[in-house]
């Protein structure tokens, strides 16, 4: 295979690209961090985090793809079983940097997202069949999303009082929501539907991510800068 970047290479372009906005995203982050009040550092530091695994994990996908000519979907899992639990827990982070939540709602948020994540995982690797995986994933995810909409951490958000808060909360519900959903979408058009040409999946997931991890990101960081102006 050939090791440069072509610029014909629209797979190879979006996994390269992708790495260096996550890991330009992850330095901005953690340096504006110091630049936010105190209650928001480890909001601010999480999210720094989640840039970096997932910039990490681009950069590798990118170094296989060119190497091999081939990124399977199922190496994705790598990333999302540690970025999609940070970034469903960066929700009580958000409640608990100005209200209190229950310790509860943290451990249910954690879960709820590992089963989403392995549930998928276990079906698309073959270890249940792919239908039973899909629907444990698909699960998972509507759970975080009645937790988010309709349980605890819907109840919080409401009665926090604090602009800041309903501000983040709110956006990144809404892309949980919409963006979120290409993942079970992307599983069952795989496993479930017929299967799809893993490049164009790639491509799609790469430009997914921009919108379910950096747009998310920013949408955070905006609410937070809000909150220490308006404190200030």
């Amino acid at each position: 295979m050939n090791k440069m970047l072509l610029p014909t290479d629209v797979v190879g372009g979006s996994f390269w690209l992708l790495s260096m906005a996550m890991i330009g995203a992850a330095i901005f982050f953690l340096l504006e961090r110091n630049k936010a009040a105190a209650r928001w550092h480890t909001t601010m530091t999480l999210l720094g985090v989640v840039m970096l695994v997932s910039a990490v994990h681009y950069y590798y996908t990118n170094n296989m793809w060119l190497s091999t000519g081939t990124a399977p979907i199922i190496v994705r899992y790598i990333d999302w079983v540690l970025t999609h639990p940070m970034q469903v827990i960066l929700f009580y982070v958000v409640l608990t940097a100005v209200t209190s939540a229950s310790t509860a709602l943290f451990w249910r948020l954690l879960i709820g997202s590992l089963v989403m994540v392995i549930g998928e995982f276990l079906g698309a690797a073959g270890y249940m069949s792919a239908t039973l995986g899909f629907l444990i994933g698909l699960v998972g995810w509507l759970y975080i999303l009645g937790e988010l909409y309709m349980g605890e951490a819907g109840r919080v958000n409401a009665k926090s009082g604090n602009d800041a808060t309903h501000l983040a909360f709110n956006g990144l519900r809404l892309i949980l929501t919409i963006g979120w959903a290409i993942y079970p979408l992307g599983y069952f058009i795989e496993h479930l539907g017929g299967g799809v040409d893993t490049n164009s999946l790639n491509i799609i997931y790469n430009l997914a991510d921009f919108l379910n991890k950096i747009i998310f990101g920013f949408v955070v960081y905006r609410a937070v800068m809000n909150d220490t102006r308006v404190n200030k």
